[in-house]
């Protein structure tokens, strides 16, 4: 299993939401940025807490989930920004890493 490394992960996430926002991608740049790389960190830190046996699949699930709504909540706030619009940025930012991660924890979480 590789180690889930955020600055390995977060170029194909940014990447990814990037091309789903589009031409509002000006507008939410520095938040969509910042939100992934937390999103990027806490996958890190779940496949830390995982491999010592601190959590399980499901805690796992809640702490990502926890943060994907952090994210979502945030960019939302950005004028000109839609559930829609923000939620398709989300599941592209994470299913460009999709294998990495569940390669990486050894479950499938995305």
């Amino acid at each position: 299993m590789a180690k889930i490394e955020v600055d390995n992960i977060l170029p194909s996430m940014t990447a990814a939401a990037k091309a789903e926002f589009s031409q509002k991608w000006p507008a939410i740049k520095s938040y969509a940025e910042a939100e992934l790389r937390k999103l990027a960190q806490t996958l890190a830190q779940i496949e830390t807490l995982r491999a010592a046996g601190q959590i399980s699949e499901g805690e796992a699930s809640v702490l990502l989930e926890m943060q994907r709504n952090t994210a979502r909540a945030v960019m939302l706030a950005v004028k000109g920004m839609s559930a829609i619009l923000v939620e398709a940025a989300l599941n592209a930012a994470l299913d460009a890493i999709k294998d990495i991660i569940n390669g990486a924890l050894g479950f499938i979480l995305l």
